[in-house]
């Protein structure tokens, strides 16, 4: 069976790991907890006609691209930039997050999330920031841990990115 490293970065508290559980578990809890340094899931995904095993490193928070840990990224196959969309400055240090990732493992593929979009009211996400961001070539998906929203598709997206389909 084929494995592919996925990594899961962002700032604090965007949701990064309430995704993965989301995800592998079909979970949401409203209890925020902390990641320190980083918890690995894993799940099977079908790419075609082929079982890929994704493994999630859900890294923790990073505020700038300076605080990513590149241990934690190397032999990444693609990654997950998340990004919260009630709280503007963690789509802004996504860019920081995703240069600092492509510094260390290359062009790979990856997605932005927009997460929290079950959060309609507060949402504070610029049209014209996603459409400049698009515009890089950037793959945005909106979603929601605590609903599912986007969350299997956002995954399975990535997944035929990394496998060339």
């Amino acid at each position: 069976m084929i494995q592919k490293k996925v990594c899961m970065v962002g700032t604090f508290a965007v949701g990064k790991t309430s995704l993965v559980r989301q995800f592998v578990e079909s979970v949401y809890s409203d209890k925020y907890h902390t990641t320190v340094g980083v918890k690995v899931d894993k799940k099977v995904v079908a790419v075609g006609e082929q079982d890929v095993t994704l493994v999630l490193w859900d890294i923790e928070g990073a505020e700038t691209g300076h605080e990513l840990r590149q241990s934690y990224l190397r032999g990444a196959a693609g990654y997950l930039l998340v990004a919260d969309g009630t709280r503007p400055d963690t789509i802004a240090n996504a860019e920081a997050l995703q240069a600092r990732a492509e510094a260390t493992v290359g062009s790979v593929p990856f997605l932005l999330l927009l997460n929290k979009v079950d959060l309609g009211e507060h949402w504070r996400v610029d049209p014209e920031e996603l459409a400049r961001l698009r515009a890089l070539n950037w793959l945005v998906i909106t979603t929601s841990a605590k609903t599912g929203q986007g969350v299997d598709m956002a995954f399975a997206t990535l997944a035929q990115k990394i496998m060339g389909d």
